[in-house]
């Protein structure tokens, strides 16, 4: 048999000021932009992907695949319409020519111009060339739905972590259905429902409740056979379209749907039944920065959830440094922020030399009226280095990764890193590859959500969250919505809703 094997990945932030082309899709390819054949492959396997298990389940049974496009994007605005029909016109080309069936490692919440379910698009695309091909879809944890993406897919499997730690999993996962249908074994039908609510990216990790028992429940599901993949998703709620909301989809084999529906209404009546617990409480700022301030031991992790770039922020809001450094805080490592002007300044400047300079504030975010605003610092120079590194932790293990050029700034105790890359820090490799030892500072200041759990958890002695500024805000107040399905929970606290009615 042949088979097509893609991954195109993006999380689209329609809020955010930062564009994404074609050249933003270089994750983990070593080059500006997307590769595809020998150099894709060479750039997947071995890695935590889901791409890479298609790889490795397809070579196990001796057949052939080709891999048209590894193209890996991290969050950021809208995926330019040249970028998008480069990549979906490489997978479809590769399709055209012939296979037996197609495995693709996606995202879910790619909002490319012109199609806000640039997923779904892919999908009817490929249908249109090759109308009875099986297609095998992993997705993350934050996919957003709409019938096109659900209709025109075989199997889907979701994430089933957050820090997104099982990603080659549920490639296995979605490419066992593949397999069994290719084999006559199961003949999938799938089910889904979108639920009317913005569940908040700091409520949902499937490590805790409300999302655990959830999750468990669909994990125990599939795992003993009830049904033949169970998903629930999170949903990526900074997206101004009409199919964002906590989603739960079923692949069923025919026959069987009955049981699929019960599962279905089980899990959508916990999730809606919960919803209030999926909102996020949010402390000022300052406060949270005093409260960390508090603590004795460290290292104390301090999160920047506002600007965080793991979900579409520019990560040069400095508000939160700033914050730290009015009140005191010593012995700090902050960072990376992105500021390519004071990278090269640095550098310019050379290790050891003292410097001033403004750092981050370069980006304007209009969809909240948000000014940037730099920080100016003087310090040293301590160090530079090329950004390069390779994930040594449990998310996305062993895909090498780039900051651009990084230079860090010793501006009294604190350490300031910047890059010329925005990249959100799930592993530590982020500073320890500057030299940086984690262990003997008292604070780290890093621009995340949940990911930086995955490196950064085990070495924590206490983990603040801070709401400082920016575009993945936890107040979606603050969001000019256009284009939601209406009324939507919790910004109509009224919504009603009867999941076994749907």
């Amino acid at each position: 048999m042949r088979f097509v094997i893609a991954l195109m990945r993006h999380e689209t932030n329609t809020f955010s000021p930062i564009a994404t082309p074609l050249s933003s899709f270089c994750r983990g390819t070593g080059v500006d932009g997307p590769v595809s054949g020998e150099a894709a492959i060479r750039a997947c396997e071995g890695t935590n992907n889901a791409a890479a298990a298609f790889i490795d389940m397809v070579r196990s049974q001796g057949d052939e695949f080709i891999m048209p496009l590894l193209a890996n994007a991290v969050p950021s605005g809208i995926v330019t319409a040249e970028a998008f029909e480069s990549m979906a016109g490489a997978i479809v080309a590769a399709v055209r020519e012939g296979c037996d069936a197609v495995m693709l490692d996606l995202h879910g919440a790619m909002v490319a111009q012109g199609y806000p379910d640039a997923e779904g698009e892919l999908l009817r695309r490929i249908r249109a060339v090759a109308p009875g091909v099986p297609i095998a879809v992993a997705l993350d944890f934050h996919a957003n739905f709409s019938d096109a993406l659900v209709g025109n897919a075989t199997a889907i499997a979701g994430y089933c972590t957050y820090p997104h730690v099982d990603v080659y999993e549920t490639g296995a996962r979605a490419a066992r259905t593949l397999m069994a249908a290719l084999r006559g074994e199961a003949t999938p039908v799938i089910l889904s429902r979108t639920l009317p609510m913005l569940t908040h990216m700091l409520r949902q990790t499937p490590q805790d409740q409300p999302m655990k028992d959830i999750m468990d429940r669909a994990m125990a599901a599939e795992r003993e056979g009830e049904v033949l993949n169970a998903s629930v998703f999170g949903g990526f709620p900074l997206a101004d379209i009409p199919h964002v909301g906590l989603t739960v989809v079923i692949v069923a084999d025919a026959g069987r749907e009955h049981a699929a529906r019960q599962l279905l209404d089980e899990l959508t009546a916990m999730a809606w039944a919960r919803r209030a617990d999926f909102v996020f409480p949010i402390e000022p700022m300052a406060e949270s920065v005093a409260r960390a301030r508090t603590l004795d031991s460290g290292p104390v992790v301090l999160v920047d959830h506002g600007d965080n770039c793991g979900a579409g922020g520019p990560t040069d809001q400095m508000s939160v440094l700033a914050e730290v450094m009015r009140q005191g805080l010593d012995d700090v490592v902050a960072g990376p922020f992105w500021d390519p002007a004071a990278v090269e300044q640095m550098i310019r400047a050379g290790i050891g030399q003292q410097i001033t300079v403004a750092v981050g504030g370069r980006t304007d975010m209009p969809a909240l009226r948000l000014k940037g605003q730099p920080l100016t610092l003087t310090g040293r120079v301590k160090c530079i280095t090329d950004g390069n590194y390779q994930v040594t932790g449990p998310m996305f293990t062993g895909v090498r990764l780039s900051l651009g050029r990084v230079a860090v700034l010793e501006a009294g105790g604190v350490l300031v890193m910047v890059c010329e890359k925005p990249q959100e820090p799930f592993d530590t490799g982020v500073f320890t590859h500057a030299g940086i030892d984690l262990a003997r500072k008292k604070y780290i200041l890093i621009k995340s959500r949940q990911h930086f759990r995955a490196g950064f958890g085990p070495i924590a002695r206490h983990i603040v969250l801070v709401a400082g500024p920016g575009v993945c805000s936890s107040d979606y107040s603050l969001f000019p919505f256009e284009n939601l399905r209406r009324p939507i929970y919790p910004l109509e606290p009224d919504t009603t809703f009867e999941p076994a009615a749907a």
